[in-house]
């Protein structure tokens, strides 16, 4: 999956914390995903979040096809969370929905 299919897919699939800005980045040239949950919008814009997930395109790639459990990813290093931790916990029904 190209980083475009994956917002497309969480736009259609209103992957996003409700009234939470979260920003998945994926380090380096691969940018950033921005889940806006107060406007409803999935876009790769880069900007202010109340949660910042940092976790590597391949990485990210495992844990949407249900391949690397998300508290396994943070425990190992693979997965950082700055902000709102709440907030990343919230991301398992986000990874839940690209699945369906």
């Amino acid at each position: 999956m190209t980083k475009q299919e994956l917002v497309e897919r969480m736009q259609q699939g209103q992957a996003w914390v409700a009234g939470k800005r979260v920003k998945i980045d994926f380090g380096g040239s691969d940018g950033v995903v921005l889940l806006d949950g107060a406007a409803q919008q999935v876009s790769e814009e880069d900007g202010a979040a109340d949660t910042t997930i940092r976790v590597g395109w391949d990485d990210w790639q495992q844990m949407a096809a249900g391949q690397l459990d998300g508290m396994t990813a943070f425990m190992m290093g693979k997965l950082k969370v700055d902000g709102d931790m709440s907030n990343a916990m919230q991301l398992q029904g986000v990874l839940a929905k690209l699945r369906s």
